[in-house]
């Protein structure tokens, strides 16, 4: 049995009623014309999780119906890249014929990229001990025959490592291929095509920029490292620690000098910037020798704190991703009242589901 759990014949259509969907829920704000940037209508999730069902001698991949409940099982999965596609069966069957791996694997998930590299994370209601890590290795070793991939095994209290935990995605953005680390268990983009839109949007919007950069939310220097080229300098802020220290990786990875990380939240700097707190991890770094006249956030789903709004005000120009419309709304109610919309943009990055990423640039008025 295979669940495809998509219907690329009616991709067009749902795009549409997003789009109008949009325009219509920001038309008290009199944006420019929304720009829609399409998703492939298949293979477009470098992610992918699924619970593991064993059947007698039978294993096989089953996720589960939202509304019923009911599991469905998977052979193949019609969102997920083609790589994991490839992988899926190859992998449940060699798990299949080895009981060291098979016992208590309750979960199975993927993060692939489109520069060909895979992390497996088996999951497991079990402490590994030394024969699984033996047996993890051999299937590493058999596979790495068809895949570049890497695997993790995970139970309680416990992560281990058969090599590494990440995958180098490279993204080619407008003439130039950039190179990201993605850590497993971390935020990534989960749509790579989307993703490289996103970015080449940004940088049409910001192309003739003055001064430098600050960003907020800045993940895995995401953003960051491909704005760059188009400020004076770039310095982000980013809590997360694998986060921060991607970005780092990153950032040597593509040999870009004019791009500082802060690790510390956009609250924390809202108070730093505005003189009300001291931070040791400033140490070093001059914020008033920075001349910002550009700010770029991607906050969570809950958008910009209400202090955060009030500062990101004080720029000149807003670049604003969001994965919320609902959230982007409320902000920009606060926003429209010093900076009009000159782009908007819709991100189709979850093809066939309600959700919807967003962007617009605010100028001052």
């Amino acid at each position: 049995m295979s669940c495809s759990f998509i219907a690329p014949e009616q991709y067009q259509q749902q795009l549409d009623a997003k789009a109008h969907s949009l325009e219509q829920a920001f038309s008290q704000f009199n944006p420019p014309q929304l720009q829609v940037f399409a998703s492939p209508d298949k293979h477009y999730r470098c992610r992918a999780e699924f619970r593991v069902w064993h059947q007698g001698d039978d294993l096989y991949y089953i996720m589960f119906d939202k509304e019923t409940k009911q599991k469905i099982r998977v052979d193949q999965f019609g969102p997920a890249s083609e790589l994991i596609n490839q992988l899926m069966p190859v992998l449940i069957d060699a798990i299949k014929q080895n009981p060291a791996l098979r016992f208590k694997l309750f979960q199975i998930d993927f993060l692939s990229t489109l520069s060909g590299e895979v992390v497996v994370s088996l999951l497991y209601h079990k402490a590994l001990d030394n024969d699984w890590q033996q047996h993890a290795k051999a299937l590493k070793q058999q596979l790495s025959e068809q895949f570049k991939l890497d695997i993790i095994g995970r139970a309680k209290k416990q992560k281990i490592l058969i090599d590494k935990d990440f995958v180098v995605e490279k993204l080619q953005v407008h003439e130039n291929t950039l190179i990201y680390k993605q850590v497993e268990n971390s935020f990534t983009q989960p749509n790579g095509k989307v993703a490289e839109k996103m970015l080449e949007w940004a940088l049409d919007c910001t192309a003739d920029s003055q001064g430098d950069l600050l960003e907020l939310y800045c993940g895995n220097g995401n953003f960051s490292l491909a704005l760059a080229k188009n400020f004076e300098r770039v310095l982000a802020t980013e809590i997360a620690k694998p986060s921060v220290d991607s970005a780092q990786y990153n950032i040597a990875a593509n040999q870009i000098d004019n791009v500082t990380i802060i690790r510390m939240s956009a609250e924390e700097f809202t108070q730093a910037i505005n003189g009300e707190r001291a931070f040791r991890r400033l140490a070093g770094i001059d914020l008033s020798s920075y001349q910002c006249n550009t700010i770029f956030v991607d906050p969570p789903r809950a958008g910009l704190d209400d202090e955060t709004v009030k500062m990101v005000q004080g720029y000149d120009n807003i670049l604003y991703i969001s994965c919320n419309p609902d959230t982007l709304a409320d902000n920009l109610t606060v926003l429209s009242q010093t900076h009009n919309i000159s782009e908007f943009a819709l991100f189709d990055q979850f093809p066939y589901t309600h959700h919807m990423e967003a962007g617009v640039y605010l100028q001052k008025k």
